[in-house]
């Protein structure tokens, strides 16, 4: 009996120790791995957030951009990182794609990872540069029967969601391209704009000062309703493609393992950050929606999403390499 009592006062005297701190987290610098280039989705939606989670910690929040092979070099620094609530990831959908894309990946997308929240989501525009001779969807699908695999399609890489809305519209139409994957999309956009290669899904936060400011002509957004920032942009199910939608998402994850009341307390924080009207209005502006879930309701997000981009990739042809 003795042992006993003394074996529930050391895990009581655990939970609250976890309690506490949860209370004080952060009492440090948290790192925000971001695992795709600066200027890309990923990047704009994670520094967005990241300054005001800085504001409501009151502690910095470091961006720190990792990137390569469609997210994962990112991603590893987590699953490897102390589950403390101290080093967290931004990636975009790739997280949820790389699966099936890469044979031998260093981590388990759902065993390594805490799920922490959604960050945000919007359409990505389909967008061609001015030379291109390409004005509507109609014209890129025409051109790319009449010359089947000529024509490139630049991506912000193997894995990324911009590669994912590829291979989507490509099921839709049955043209064929050639992928062309790219560090980021900063450098895809420069490279579709310059003629370089035809086309990109480009995230809409990027795309916008390109099409506003007259170097690129939008095709198409690849969600199911018009983007407000682009009314005049009309989506690929209004150009025939019934029921096509796509939208390139930004979430939040932390190492396994991660004690759940400071899991809850980020999620609860981020929630706060991506509600409030200052941060709101900065991602608004971006096109890009403010997520709001639970950690419940993020984790089956991730697994659907696993399930969908399956079957992208199952109807693609794309096997693990």
């Amino acid at each position: 009996m003795a042992c006993l009592k003394k074996a529930v006062g050391f895990f009581a005297g655990l939970l609250v120790a976890s309690s506490v701190f949860a209370q004080s987290f952060p009492n440090k610098p948290v790192r925000l791995i971001i695992s795709f280039t600066p200027g890309s989705s990923t990047d704009i939606i994670g520094r967005v957030v990241a300054a005001k989670l800085a504001e409501i910690w009151g502690q910095a929040v470091v961006p720190e951009n990792r990137v390569g092979a469609g997210g994962t070099i990112g991603s590893v620094v987590v699953a490897k990182a102390d589950p403390d609530g101290y080093t967290l990831l931004a990636n975009s959908s790739a997280h949820v794609a790389n699966p099936g894309i890469y044979a031998n990946m260093p981590y388990d997308t759902l065993k390594d990872f805490t799920n922490l929240a959604l960050l945000g989501g919007g359409p990505n525009v389909l967008i061609t540069g001015q030379d291109s001779g390409l004005k509507t969807l109609a014209d890129f699908v025409a051109a790319a029967k009449a010359n089947p695999g000529k024509l490139n399609f630049s991506s912000a890489g193997i894995g990324s969601g911009t590669h994912f809305n590829i291979e989507k519209l490509l099921i839709a139409t049955g043209v064929k391209v050639t992928h062309i994957p790219y560090k980021g999309t900063p450098e895809a956009i420069g490279d579709t704009i310059g003629g370089r290669v035809c086309c990109y899904w480009a995230p809409l936060n990027a795309a916008l000062p390109h099409v506003n400011g007259g170097k690129a002509v939008a095709l198409a957004v690849s969600s199911a309703k018009r983007a407000s920032l682009l009314p005049n942009v009309p989506t690929v199910a209004e150009q025939g493609y019934l029921g096509f939608d796509y939208t390139l998402w930004v979430g939040l994850w932390g190492p396994a393992a991660l004690p759940a009341d400071i899991a809850a307390k980020i999620n609860r924080d981020v929630n706060t950050a991506l509600a409030s009207p200052d941060t709101r209005e900065r991602l608004t502006k971006l096109g890009t929606e403010p997520g709001n879930l639970t950690i419940p309701e993020f984790t089956a997000f991730v697994r659907k999403e696993i399930e969908d981009t399956q079957k992208i990739l199952n109807a693609a042809g794309i096997k693990p390499q």
